[in-house]
């Protein structure tokens, strides 16, 4: 083999291995090992590796010089795996012409732990964006709870996943879901300022928190243990828990305490907020949340994290998913159908260079009443307290000044009862006659299937 070879990721090897096979390390944990048959009866290993993002199956056959070396392998140790990975399109696997192993320093493994390079570096900002957002939450009683959790079970959160399987279900995938949530429910605090902003963030960071002891990794690996309490109690309610737990920690500190009896809204109900922002926010019942969203921040925190959960599926999908035909790729559970590829962004011009001016109309109304002339003012006759005129104009009085005003003016005739048969014949309100056969055939026609290019022909 070469003296340098590309140094991957198990997902990286994945997107980037060709028919043809090539060189590649990947630096990975050994997750189990297990001796195994062929229908035949013919004797192999199998070995599991995972790292922070993928896993790989590699078997060493009876007739390979690794098979033996299999008997002595541990599992949970850190191994750089060299070897030739090429893609089985007929099985779609990576597979490997010939591989070996070498055990890993304490660097090397614990740079496996944290991630790949741009997986680490994500996930970095993702935290450091979560602590400085947090941080920000002007009510005290919700700043300090973030403070609390965060300085408590930072490294925990750290590496826990945000799912078993589905969407961010990675070592540390729980902080990429917290912090993209949270950047789009600050927008949409903006977008509707009814929203409790402080509210808003600190339930973002809380929702999921029982996934802590639901979907956490060891500390030394990539495995996500099942456990008695989250199975029992699931996500949801054991989250509540650990709410009302900091929440009574800092309550038990008597100059918080005694602070926080003089701010509005009262304490209580702060907590009840966010015990239930974390109580609805699957938002259906049939979906286990215990109770539906009832306050706009828990209606908008079902929808962020039902948003995100799916976005990163596409996102992954695309990725992983085999394509069936041109933009098309098999479904990906438990989206509703198959994957289109999507549109691509427009590559020209900026819109501001080219966008015409808007124009801005005045209301019709508003513009004839700028080109109306002042009316000449009318002297009102005083009226005396028996309701009769003080003086009344003669006839001849009255006819001059109509004349004034009405000067060059063209009088209006009363309309005919032709002109007002007409008019009502002419009524939008009517009823609109129903199509004829031949009207409605010829519509079919034009709403028909598709044409040859499988375009709607509308």
């Amino acid at each position: 083999m070469s003296d340098e070879i590309q140094i991957v990721s198990i997902r990286e090897l994945k997107h980037t291995a060709a028919e043809e096979a090539r060189e590649f390390v990947v630096h990975a944990q050994l997750d189990t090992v297990a001796k195994k048959s062929t229908r035949g009866g013919a004797p192999f290993y199998q070995l599991n590796f995972a790292d922070s993002e993928e896993s790989l199956v590699l078997r060493a056959w009876e007739n390979s010089s690794n098979f033996k070396a299999c008997d002595d392998l541990a599992e949970k140790q850190f191994f750089a795996i060299t070897g030739e990975f090429y893609q089985n399109l007929e099985h779609r696997s990576i597979d490997t012409k010939s591989w070996d192993l070498r055990l890993l320093t304490g660097d090397e493994a614990a740079g496996v732990l944290a991630g790949s390079t741009s997986l680490r570096a994500k996930q970095e900002a993702d935290y450091a964006f979560i602590c400085n957002t947090t941080a920000g939450v002007s009510d005290p009683r919700l700043s300090a709870l973030c403070a609390l959790f965060l300085n408590q079970f930072g490294e925990r959160f750290r590496r826990t996943g945000a799912a078993r399987k589905n969407h961010h279900a990675r070592r540390g995938g729980l902080v990429e879901h917290v912090a993209q949530m949270m950047r789009t429910a600050v927008q949409v605090c903006i977008a509707y300022p009814m929203l409790n902003r402080d509210l808003m963030v600190t339930g973002v960071l809380f929702h999921d928190v029982g996934k802590l002891w639901e979907n956490c990794y060891d500390a030394d690996g990539f495995t996500m243990p099942f456990t008695e309490v989250s199975e029992l109690l699931s996500h949801i309610p054991f989250g509540m828990e650990i709410v009302n737990k900091l929440w009574r920690d800092l309550e038990s500190n008597e100059e918080l305490s005694s602070d926080w009896k003089q701010l509005d809204p009262a304490s209580s109900r702060v907590r009840l907020h966010l015990l239930h922002l974390v109580a609805s926010h699957h938002g259906e019942l049939q979906y286990g949340a215990p109770v539906v969203p009832k306050t706009p921040e828990a209606q908008a925190l079902h929808y962020i994290d039902n948003l995100d959960a799916k976005m990163e599926m596409f996102e992954q999908g695309y990725v992983t998913s085999p394509e069936i035909a041109r933009n098309v790729q098999e479904r990906v559970f438990p989206l509703p159908g198959k994957l289109v590829r999507p549109l691509e962004k427009f590559d020209g011009p900026e819109a501001e260079a080219i966008a015409p001016e808007p124009v801005v109309q005045e209301s019709a109304v508003v513009a004839e009443e700028a080109e109306l002339e002042t009316p000449p003012e009318i002297e009102v006759p005083e009226v005396k307290p028996s309701g009769e005129p003080v003086s009344a104009l003669s006839e001849a009085e009255l006819e001059a000044k109509v004349a004034a005003l009405g000067a060059g003016a063209t009088p209006i005739a009363d309309p005919t009862e032709e002109e007002m048969a007409g008019a009502k014949g002419s009524s939008e309100f009517l009823p609109i006659p129903e199509p004829t056969e031949e009207e409605m055939a010829e519509l079919e026609k034009m709403m028909g299937g598709d044409d040859e290019d499988g375009a709607a022909p509308f």
